[in-house]
């Protein structure tokens, strides 16, 4: 009996042979279940499987980005695995999960994946540049906002952020850390709450006092990075993994402790990466089989792929290999309990959030503000566009 699994690219070309290498070895314990993997590039991939679903070919499960679940069970797509969570509660490995990962991916009243990596965004730092002006890592938003302004001098500035999708998430961490949240217990869009406008004119501010890389406007995420470890800014938001891809930079580069908002809120924005069970599988309970095994047995996928993920498993999570990482140890210790998804203050996730993040409205958000746009015209278009995308 054949499962067909497709797997994201979740790091390098290694992730993809630790990957089969799993699957292998599932196969080799399982002779009555043999799975075949096939690895999905991230180009066109929402394509990829709605053309899959419509035409019959979906895959028996596989992994996907934090909404991806979410939208495809909307469509019908998607087989809830309520019964999964309830086996792996009656076996007591339910509560080897992290908090707020097995709950994010609670829909209409049924669980629509299981969570199997956490990407979230944390500050970093130079070491370097802040010995340099004899400053102290900053731990609120105010004195970020000072460290900066410190910072910029002699072609340096003290943050480089970017205009792509990776620049949205300095816009999400930010109203996060100060307890807001883009939409109301409802689900309807709020983004002119005060504590959404208290963050926004925070990061005004620090574009206004010069602080900014004005390159940001028109940079990626890749660019923002290149720009970081070469010591062109002080600070920068960026994925857990940051450090480990530094090179001989690695050194210079610290993580920035969670920063408290305005009124001492700590939070950042982060995503439940996941694995899901299709409609269209002959073979539900074998599935659910392999899902299971896949969730306990996923190590080497950091240990030999290096996913840039990280894990949802406690008992992963205290493995040397993210022990022995000081960055990772820090951020799973200090950021993963005070992550939050773009749905914030609604509960759980909705269909809705993959077209929000997916538009550009945010992207263009972002690169208004680092061009020191005036914040209330900035915030009219993006909430005009996303009251758009949301049809409300």
């Amino acid at each position: 009996m054949k499962l067909n699994f497709w797997d994201m690219i979740w790091g390098p070309p290694e992730y993809i042979d630790s990957a089969k290498e799993l699957v292998a070895q599932f196969n080799k314990e399982n002779p009555g279940i043999q799975v075949e993997y096939r690895s999905v590039p991230w180009n066109n991939w929402y394509q990829t499987f709605v053309t899959a679903i419509s035409s019959g070919t979906a895959p028996d499960l596989s992994t996907g980005a934090g909404y991806q679940a979410v939208q495809l069970y909307d469509q019908g797509a998607i087989r809830p695995i309520d019964d999964v969570i309830e086996e792996l509660k009656a076996d007591g490995e339910l509560a080897d999960f992290l908090p707020n990962t097995v709950d994010t991916l609670r829909y209409d009243d049924h669980y629509v994946a299981l969570p199997w990596g956490i990407d979230i965004r944390v500050w970093f730092y130079r070491k370097d540049l802040l010995e340099q002006a004899g400053l102290k890592v900053p731990t609120t938003w105010e004195e970020l906002r000072a460290a900066a302004k410190a910072t910029t001098k002699d072609g340096r500035y003290g943050i480089v952020a970017s205009g792509d999708t990776g620049g949205s998430h300095f816009l999400y961490s930010a109203l996060l850390n100060n307890g807001g949240g883009l939409f109301t217990a409802d689900r309807k869009l709020d983004l002119r709450n005060e504590r959404n406008k208290e963050a926004f004119d925070a990061l005004a501010g620090m574009v206004a006092d010069g602080s900014v890389s004005p390159a940001s406007t028109g940079y990626n995420s890749d660019d923002r990075r290149a720009a970081f470890n070469r010591g062109q800014a002080a600070f920068t938001l960026d994925g857990p993994g940051l450090i480990a891809q530094a090179g001989d930079q690695a050194a210079n580069i610290g993580v920035v402790p969670p920063l408290a908002g305005m009124h001492g809120d700590k939070g950042t924005i982060f995503w439940v990466n996941n694995i899901m069970v299709y409609e269209q599988t002959k073979h539900p309970e074998e599935t659910k089989t392999f899902l299971k095994w896949w969730s306990k047995n996923q190590l080497p996928l950091w240990t030999k792929g290096q996913s840039g993920q990280l894990p949802t498993r406690a008992s992963i999570a205290a493995n040397d290999y993210f022990k022995n990482d000081q960055a990772r140890a820090f951020v799973l210790e200090q950021y993963v309990p005070i992550g939050k998804t773009t749905a914030t203050h609604a509960s759980g996730i909705f269909p809705a959030l993959n077209d929000l993040e997916g538009e550009g409205a945010m992207q263009a958000f972002a690169q208004e503000l680092w061009q020191g746009k005036p914040i209330d015209q900035v915030v009219d278009t993006a909430e005009a566009r996303l009251k758009s995308i949301l049809k409300e």
